[in-house]
């Protein structure tokens, strides 16, 4: 071989060793970055219930011709999750498979899909989303009582019909965090981080 060619190769190693070097660099820096990172949680909005407020007092009527009652203890001790939803919000859908998911995981959860518009709209949703088996209720009343401002919002109320969590849900993350932030007694998870923020400078 030429001297020209163990050039190249000695080149081409010595490329193929520094980029090795960089992408460990990044990996470390990828690691670093993670642990840094706050959780990532349900955006509670300034005009929605807080934790540890009664949930509103109304009683409605599912899609399905049963009467709900909110604001009151669940007859049967469950933990109930409101998630306000439309036929028109992609995320709302992309987030169905994560809410059958939860209700199989949390046995001691209802979990109660709402809404408010045309009831045709909506019974079309339920059927061509197989959600006959959710609870669906139609109530403007009740979106503007639990501050469902933006979709998709949801709302955790616990046995006793107080709200343990609440917001802004547009990933699985986002609605994980509401059990999360139920488990650590917080409204949510970015107020644990900062209360975690205070305690570290203290």
């Amino acid at each position: 071989m030429t001297p020209a060619g163990w050039i190249a190769i000695v080149a081409l190693w010595t490329v193929v060793v520094v980029l090795a070097l960089v992408v460990l660099a990044l990996a470390r820096q990828i690691g670093v970055l993670h642990e840094r990172l706050q959780p990532v949680g349900a955006l509670q909005l300034s005009h929605g219930l807080k934790t540890g407020d009664a949930a509103p007092t109304l009683t409605v009527t599912e899609l399905q011709g049963r009467e709900r009652k909110f604001g009151e203890p669940h007859p049967r001790g469950l933990d109930t999750l409101v998630v306000f939803v439309s036929p028109t919000c992609p995320v709302c859908k992309s987030l169905l498979p994560a809410l059958r998911s939860i209700r199989r995981r949390e046995k001691g959860l209802e979990v109660v899909l709402a809404s408010d518009g045309s009831r045709l709209e909506h019974t079309d949703f339920v059927a061509a989303e197989g959600l006959e088996d959710f609870p669906y209720v139609l109530s403007e009343p009740l979106g503007i009582a639990f501050g469902a401002g933006r979709l998709p919002h949801a709302v955790l109320i616990d046995a006793a019909a107080v709200v343990r969590a609440s917001g802004l849900v547009n990933s699985r993350e986002h609605l994980d965090s509401l059990f999360e932030a139920r488990e650590r007694g917080v409204a949510s998870l970015q107020e644990w981080a900062r209360a975690g923020e205070r305690r570290d400078v203290a």
